[in-house]
């Protein structure tokens, strides 16, 4: 399949989260009233430099001149582009922080004093010697592995500062790589699969970046997709645990398989009955899981007893034994005979609206199904749990009307 289409591919939302997440370099203001007073302040003295990855504090002592305003450090962050940066840090600091260095070696720094009437002082040269860049760290972790239908990245960021992971992918036949994917993030791992590919053998690569837009080297690799398909419904059945709640309204678990939207589904009792919300069933095949879409209840879309926090756990014991489960516990964990496969939050309305008043497109975006991806790590099941935590009206009961589940049952 050929993939340019999707070069680039990236949505207002996302494109705000990353504006907001990489805005932290903005300069400060300083408007005040012009003075009069048009004496050249004094350099700073004293200075002293505390380095750190990719940057470094540089204290100072301020010019005895009375009509300081700020103190300005002007400097180069990357050689090789010739990108620069201005910080600037008010007469209250005797401290201003310089960063965005895109290497770990040594840098000049240029310190004045800015006064009131807008009077630049002599300038002051510091050299710094910044550590390696945080987002050069973050790419020494890169790995790229198989996922069905695509590739998985995983970059690990215990610093927890924002970078991009960017996926590139080059078609047979097209020149150079491009953009298919990215993420970006503060989280101490980004975790993230691209899809949609068969299982030929693909040229994949991905490289780290920061808000300042430094670059890592870029790590190449082809990767053969793993196969991927729907599992058959037909071959699902109930497996009423005793902790399972129960259900209500003449609904059925069946219901959730049975490749009907609309009509009934699976529906718990409305009564006051302990969280999680659970129903058991088996997929009659051991499968590696890959995703998941669930529909919940038209007409009732974002309220009512429709799940809005949600796990699922997993077991590949042929009978696996009953146990309460919690209403959250940490991906991967084990209780008995089950696994937590992956806990999962539906999305509000893509409106943006409250959801007791989503839109006419909300609703007919929630009404599609939503698509939820299984942990890459989780391992192989034939019988799943899911256990509802919060519905969207808060109430301790629950509904859905379908689940068609993804993986590779090989």
């Amino acid at each position: 399949m050929h993939q340019t289409s999707r070069f680039l591919k990236i949505t207002l939302p996302a494109l705000a989260f990353v504006y907001l997440l990489f805005s932290c370099s903005k300069e400060v203001n300083y408007n005040t009233p012009v003075s009069s007073d048009k004496t050249k302040p004094d350099v700073v003295s004293n200075v002293k430099v505390t380095n750190f990855n990719g940057g470094a504090f540089i204290t100072y002592q301020l010019p005895k001149t009375g009509n300081v305003l700020y103190v300005k450090a002007s400097y180069i962050i990357n050689d090789e582009t010739g990108k620069s940066r201005e910080t600037k840090s008010s007469y209250y600091s005797d401290t201003i922080t310089v960063d965005g260095f895109a290497r770990k070696k040594e840098y000049e720094v240029k310190l004045t004093a800015v006064s009131r009437a807008d009077v630049s002082s002599d300038v002051v040269t510091v050299k710094v010697n910044p550590d390696t860049p945080i987002y050069q760290l973050v790419a020494k972790t890169i790995k790229m592995q198989a996922d069905f239908g695509g590739v998985n990245v995983q970059t690990a960021n215990p610093y927890k500062k924002p970078v991009g992971a960017i996926l590139l992918y080059k078609a047979a036949g097209d020149p150079k790589y491009g953009i298919f994917q990215q993420n970006f993030s503060d989280f101490s791992l980004i975790n993230f699969s691209a899809r949609g590919f068969d299982t030929l053998p693909k040229a994949f690569a991905t490289y780290v970046t920061d808000q300042w837009g430094n670059n890592s080297d870029t790590v190449y690799q082809t990767i053969r997709p793993l196969f991927e398909t729907q599992l058959d419904k037909s071959k699902f059945f109930e497996n009423r645990l005793p902790s399972d709640t129960k259900i209500g309204f003449g609904w059925s678990l069946s219901n959730l398989w049975n490749g009907n939207n609309g009509g009934t589904g699976w529906h718990t009792v409305q009564e006051n009955v302990p969280l999680p919300i659970t129903a058991t069933f088996g997929l009659g095949v051991s499968a590696k899981l890959s995703r998941f879409i669930l529909y919940g209840r038209s007409g009732y879309e974002y309220g009512h007893g429709n799940p809005k926090v949600f796990s699922i756990w997993g077991s590949d014991n042929p009978a696996p034994a009953d146990v309460v489960l919690p209403v959250f516990a940490e991906v991967g964990t084990v209780l008995g005979d089950w696994v937590n496969m992956g806990n999962y939050a539906w999305p509000g309305p893509p409106s943006g609206a409250p959801p007791t008043a989503a839109t006419a497109a909300d609703k007919a975006f929630f009404n599609k199904g939503t698509e939820f991806n299984f942990p890459f790590t989780a391992p192989r099941a034939r019988f799943l749990r899911l256990a509802v935590s919060e519905s969207w009206s808060g109430a301790t009961f629950a509904h859905a009307m379908e689940i068609t589940v993804f993986g590779n049952t090989k």
